[in-house]
């Protein structure tokens, strides 16, 4: 769509406002609804939006410890500008028009702090080198009998699940709240996000979707409308959806597993896999992949991004904690799928559903390239039994800060995405921690406020 056409739909369809948002650092989007007038006079110079939006976290306190704004530069507006590709319409709100947007202007400039735009640079030096980039990501997810206000009235402790139960690929649980389930299937295809599967997880209340994958960028502008829409479809039938990487100790995280692959320019043949290799695996594939464990220690933040993420990579809880690969291995940080040519892949394990996808796929796709460009070769070996205990080539930091403070000292990290996303980034999550830090959690006052 060009703005022709999209001016030409709009006053076709006697269309008065238009709704538009962009991803933020934590992937939350952050828009309005303007007039169609607003909408045609911003195409061609964008709309100004405060930039307090890269200058907040996700509770919008804003950030002390950040250069690109704050209030040093008295919080200015930045230039947003309507991606029209990505027109849609809201299925659940009387269809009304729905754009995202990012902060790349007509010539190129940008914002350091835009998680779209960085994935847009990643995707053109992808597509610059020959290949057409498919990716996914697949969500798991808890829904609890709960509203925004029973929510702070509970002080988030004692929630309904929707279901109780470890139901997982359960059939019942879905027919019990068919209308939901149904609801979230249509909808979602609807709002062109096609669904390849919906399913029960094990855990009560928690659900599972496939995302049908498609080019980098669009897979990743599918991932964050998926984990807004359901939050709105479930909304609507007075449900909570979380994303939450682990909101429960005794129960299994939420994966937010990314799917990728490398295929030539037309689409035609995937340059992952070799017939003729034991593993299935072209030379390709394992530059790739051995990209991918290289970087890995320098880009986790990327991939797990909050205080909580750390809490799901734990041993034993269907998440990764060491720097290993296998074939078809879930105990791995990368999982090699090679059931069939059109379907050989990599999985890479380690994001959580509480990712930003814009800033997951980036860091894989990114970290995949710099094992091709430098033809890295794949010293390490597949992990054939249990991932967890195969520590010889590294474990993951076990906490934000430390990950955190790794990145911003790396000199990969600073190569492939620049210092200005790289500094603006790190020192979010290290607020992240001073923030987590300084508060009292339940656990301290039960264990501290008698005893000591």
């Amino acid at each position: 769509m060009n703005s022709e056409q999209a001016i030409a739909y709009l006053r076709e369809n006697n269309v008065n406002k238009v709704k538009f948002a962009f991803a933020d650092i934590d992937g939350i989007l952050r828009g309005k609804v303007i007039s169609t007038q607003k909408f045609v006079d911003g195409l061609q110079h964008g709309y100004g939006f405060c930039d307090v939006v890269f200058g907040w976290d996700s509770g919008d306190a804003t950030y002390d410890n950040v250069d690109l704004t704050g209030w040093h530069s008295g919080y200015p507006d930045r230039q947003c500008y309507v991606d029209l590709s990505t027109f849609r319409t809201v299925p659940w709100e009387g269809d009304i028009p729905f754009f995202l947007a990012d902060f790349t202007g007509p010539k190129g400039d940008t914002v350091a702090a835009c998680p779209r735009s960085l994935l847009k640079q990643i995707a053109g030096e992808c597509t610059d080198m020959g290949y057409h980039a498919a990716f996914t990501q697949e969500f798991e997810w808890f829904n609890f009998k709960e509203s925004p206000q029973t929510l702070q009235q509970k002080s988030f402790t004692n929630l309904e699940p929707l279901s109780p139960g470890m139901f997982g690929y359960s059939i019942l649980r879905t027919s019990q709240n068919s209308a939901f389930y149904y609801d979230l299937f249509n909808l979602l295809t609807q709002f062109n996000i096609p669904i390849e599967g919906l399913h029960t997880e094990t855990g009560p209340g928690v659900y599972e979707a496939a995302i049908t994958h498609s080019d980098v960028l669009d897979a990743a502008d599918k991932a964050v409308l998926f984990k807004a829409a359901v939050k709105d479809i479930a909304a609507r039938h007075g449900i909570t959806a979380s994303f939450m990487a682990k909101w429960n100790q005794d129960l299994p995280g939420c994966g937010g597993h990314i799917h990728q692959s490398l295929w030539s320019s037309d689409q035609s043949d995937n340059l992952f896999y070799d017939d003729g290799d034991a593993g299935k695996m072209s030379d390709t594939f394992k530059q790739y992949l051995a990209g991918q464990l290289y970087c890995l220690p320098h880009l986790l933040p990327m991939y797990a991004p909050t205080i909580n993420s750390y809490k799901r990579l734990v041993e034993g809880a269907w998440a990764p904690t060491t720097i290993t690969w296998g074939i078809d291995n879930r105990t791995t940080a990368m999982r090699i799928i090679n059931s069939s040519k059109s379907s050989t892949r990599l999985e890479t394990r380690i994001p959580g559903s509480d990712t930003n996808a814009y800033l997951a796929m980036a860091a894989a796709l990114a970290s995949g390239l710099y094992g091709i460009k430098n033809k890295l070769k794949l010293h390490i070996t597949a992990t054939t039994g249990n991932g967890y205990q195969d520590i010889s080539n590294g474990v993951l930091h076990t906490g934000l800060y430390d990950a955190a403070v790794a990145m911003q000292k790396s000199n990969i990290a600073n190569e492939l995405f620049g210092e200005g996303f790289v500094q603006h980034f790190t020192n979010t999550r290290i607020w992240e921690h001073r923030q987590y830090a300084r508060s009292v959690s339940d656990w301290e006052l039960k264990r501290y406020f008698e005893s000591i």
